[in-house]
């Protein structure tokens, strides 16, 4: 049984264990390592105002994380509703997928963008055949534009 459950500090060792387990099911595709300084900036991110807009879920499964999705209120005054909202990541472990624990993550973050009256959820997707595949079958979605990542420092 999967549990989709809020990510809060109490489960920051369990995420960075989860993290751990990318690398080792993928080392060609998760490059940087969730060291200590990443640690230390997730535990910081729960004091930080920076994060009050921050929506993140993970999976549970038998204690062990197994997936997370993470987002972001879009707050914009040319959108000055709000009504926007920015999925950065979403990721299940390789031994995990093709068991709809990605789509039951994504329910979770799309009822709770609801709670907060935003009608729209952004995602940028990854070029990869598997991701390409999950997006294409979300049910009431449209694919639109493409991304490009602007280096400000």
């Amino acid at each position: 049984m999967v549990e989709i459950k809020a990510f809060e500090k109490d489960d920051i060792d369990r995420v960075v264990a989860f993290e751990r387990d990318l690398r080792e099911q993928e080392p060609d595709t998760y490059y940087w390592d969730p060291d200590e300084a990443y640690r230390k900036h997730l535990e910081q991110s729960f004091e930080d105002e920076r994060f009050n807009t921050a929506i993140s879920f993970i999976a549970v499964k038998e204690d062990k994380v197994i997936g997370r999705i993470d987002a972001s209120l879009i707050s914009s005054r040319s959108d000055a509703s709000c009504f926007s909202a920015y999925m950065d990541w979403i990721c299940v472990l390789k031994s995990e997928r093709h068991n709809k624990v990605a789509q039951a993550l994504l329910n979770a973050l799309r009822e709770e963008c609801k709670k907060r009256d935003v009608g729209v959820l952004i995602a940028l997707m990854a070029n990869n055949e598997e991701a390409q595949a999950f997006y294409k079958g979300v049910e009431d979605a449209s694919i639109h534009d493409t991304g490009i990542w602007i280096n400000v420092r």
